[in-house]
């Protein structure tokens, strides 16, 4: 008898109809002789509507407040497992649902964005041998004083990954509104196909590039605990795309995949005194105001001057205000632009670390369709560009087509 993990995301539980036909999956995945953990999200559109009630009784949340907005938003999967529960035992079956704390899930006290310590699924094991199939509610968890934490947006995901490695799972799926991870997202590129397998390493880079289908801290998460899972479709029964440790031949395959992520901006502060420090001085005010930073590009000095530029989501600049404006005036650096409207590009691929000319191609073809490249960080298996975010479309395409990820 197998032991299998299955993680269903909002959109698959969005309404009565779809939580009865992921009942009758976890069912006959119970029929065919294997025991059956789900974990599942709040039904799509209510962690949002938590979130504005929120907002309607406390318009400027202040830090105490972030511990209640984690008893709120627990609530919304708390409501899908027991929903999930009740359509399982209306089919004819045995299920029980359990909290995040009641699945054993501890976590480090930092509120909307806590870490899981450990997971004792004690409970879960209980149930298993009783024949019930577990619903646990995703995203969420308890610390060791008892206080209800939530894990981010995506948590769902990091609490089936979590679950997985601690009952020691033959099997874990990724349910969602997808078949799998695609070499590019098909609104964007229509002729991108599904990918068969790919590496924990790649699935990183293009969860960081801004593919949506998995969340990064819980493909990390896979890697540090050797978890292999599938990314499948909750609406049909075709095989998704497997996530797992990197294997022989993989590097056969020099890109992967096409990642794009809109509503970028970018800062540059000109004429920074080229001495030890400085650099320093700017990015540890960004730390401290808890401004996430992505591309970082320093120029060659010239004339004991250079210029910093580096990029973040569109959100973070309403978190700067001033401060870089500040900061450039303390170290004697020049002036201060910012600018939205750009769009990150990146190409990713475990083959570049043994194949050449990658960046040629990719600059290649981005330069036949008239795009200009502002910005560029590479690492061993990613390269990515800043463009302008009204090119992005027209640049995934031509990329996409020039490493022959078009589908035959």
């Amino acid at each position: 008898m197998a032991l299998i993990v299955q993680k269903y995301g909002g959109t698959s539980v969005g309404n009565p109809e779809r939580i009865m036909n992921v009942a009758r999956r976890l069912l006959e995945t119970q029929r065919e002789g294997n025991s059956v953990v789900a974990v599942v999200s709040a039904m799509s559109g209510v962690t949002d509507s938590l979130i504005k009630l929120a907002r309607e009784v406390s318009s400027n949340p202040s830090k105490p407040t972030e511990r209640e907005m984690d008893v709120l938003l627990s609530t919304g999967e708390q409501t899908t497992m027991a929903l999930t529960a009740m359509a399982i035992q209306s089919l004819g079956g045995k299920a029980v649902s359990l909290t995040g704390a009641q699945a054993g899930i501890v976590t480090n006290g930092v509120h909307t964005k806590a870490k899981i310590s450990n997971v004792t699924p004690d409970q879960i094991k209980k149930h298993l041998d009783d024949g019930a199939i577990v619903i646990v509610a995703g995203f969420q968890g308890e610390t060791s004083e008892g206080a209800i934490t939530t894990l981010g947006r995506g948590g769902s995901d990091l609490t089936a990954i979590a679950l997985a490695s601690a009952v020691e799972a033959d099997a874990c799926q990724i349910f969602t509104d997808v078949d799998g991870v695609y070499t590019c997202d098909p609104r964007i590129v229509p002729t991108a196909q599904k990918i068969e397998a790919i590496s924990y390493d790649e699935m990183l880079e293009m969860a960081s590039s801004g593919s949506k289908v998995m969340q990064s801290r819980s493909v990390e998460f896979a890697k540090k605990f050797g978890v292999t899972f599938e990314v499948r479709s909750s609406f049909n029964n075709k095989p998704g795309t497997t996530v797992k440790e990197e294997s022989e031949g993989m590097e056969q395959v020099v890109v992967r995949g096409v990642s794009v992520e809109r509503n970028q901006a970018k800062v540059t502060v000109t004429q920074v005194p080229d001495k030890p420090g400085c650099a320093a001085r700017l990015f540890t005010a960004l730390a401290d105001a808890h401004v996430m930073i992505d591309v970082i590009v320093q120029n060659v000095s010239a004339a004991g001057s250079t210029d910093i530029s580096f990029t973040m989501n569109r959100d973070e600049l309403e978190k700067i205000g001033d401060l870089v404006d500040r900061v450039a005036a303390e170290i004697g650096a020049g002036k201060v632009s910012k600018r939205d409207g750009i769009a990150k590009l990146s190409v990713v691929g475990i083959g570049m670390r043994t194949h050449s000319g990658v960046a040629a191609k990719l600059f290649e073809a981005l330069a036949k369709g008239g795009i200009n490249i502002q910005m560029i960080s590479t690492s061993e298996i990613k390269i990515a560009v800043i463009l302008d975010e009204e090119k992005i479309a027209d640049a995934a395409k031509l990329a996409h087509t020039a490493f022959g990820l078009d589908a035959a």
